[in-house]
């Protein structure tokens, strides 16, 4: 599995939220899945998410970032991939994330977006997709099979190179590595960067030069980078204004 390349690091937190969250089920295929929906304060129709988590599932800090998302003004759906699993050491995430259909996850990604366009709070031509470690990948997985699909943040995720694939998205990409990531080298991130530009599609990269993988994931003691964090957040926050809300409009 290509998760495993990546190295471990995104453990899991309990954090105040602000926006608070509630259990919805949506149809994915024959199957009925079910995540954490967040809704800003405020009247709508507002742009929307769909939140991916890492490999540890759907966890307290994932939850927390759906939560800050909607504190943006996003509508978020945190997905639950592993269907209410959750791991809390790397085994349990490797086994869970070696154990997760990519088919099937893709399913769910798409039916998640599709959930949140026929919601009557959100606009459903800004609805975009962010996710981190196996989430980032995923996150760009859901714009290259959702045509629809209008922004996606990819922090230190996985990266196709097939152009095929990525002559299929249409969302404006942002992409935020660290340096230091063995996982996903700076090499791949810049070859991915001069691919998008070469097929005009809008992207852009960040990377921060002494970061690793996870270094957002304030739960990760020993790669979590504070102030790299930050910067990355706001890079987040405006890159989402811009194309799902003043970009959009």
């Amino acid at each position: 599995m290509r998760w495993l390349l990546v190295p471990l690091l995104c453990l899991v937190a309990v954090s105040a939220f602000a926006a608070d969250g509630k259990q919805v089920s949506y149809k994915s295929g024959n199957e009925t899945v079910s995540g954490m929906l967040y809704v800003p304060a405020g009247k709508g129709p507002f742009p929307a998410l769909v939140v991916i988590q890492e490999w540890w599932g759907l966890n307290d800090w994932m939850k927390e970032q759906a939560s800050k998302l909607a504190d943006q003004g996003y509508v978020t759906l945190a997905v639950d991939l592993y269907r209410g699993k959750v791991a809390t050491t790397p085994d349990e995430a490797h086994e869970l994330s070696r154990g997760l259909p990519h088919d099937r996850a893709d399913r769910d990604l798409l039916a998640a977006a599709e959930y949140l366009r026929s919601l009557k709070n959100v606009a459903p031509t800004r609805v975009g997709s962010i996710g981190w470690c196996m989430g980032g990948g995923y996150a760009l997985d859901l714009a290259i099979a959702d045509p629809k699909l209008a922004a996606a943040v990819i922090n230190y995720g996985h990266l196709a190179t097939s152009e095929d694939s990525l002559k299929n998205i249409h969302a404006s990409i942002l992409g935020i590595f660290g340096g230091q990531d063995r996982g996903i080298p700076v090499s791949d991130v810049k070859t991915f960067e001069q691919q998008m530009k070469q097929f005009g599609k809008p992207i852009e990269i960040v990377i921060f030069p002494d970061a690793g993988h996870a270094f957002e994931n304030s739960t990760n003691k020993a790669a979590y980078r504070a102030d790299d964090a930050a910067q990355a957040w706001k890079k987040t926050v405006a890159f989402l204004r811009a194309t799902l809300q003043e970009g959009s409009r």
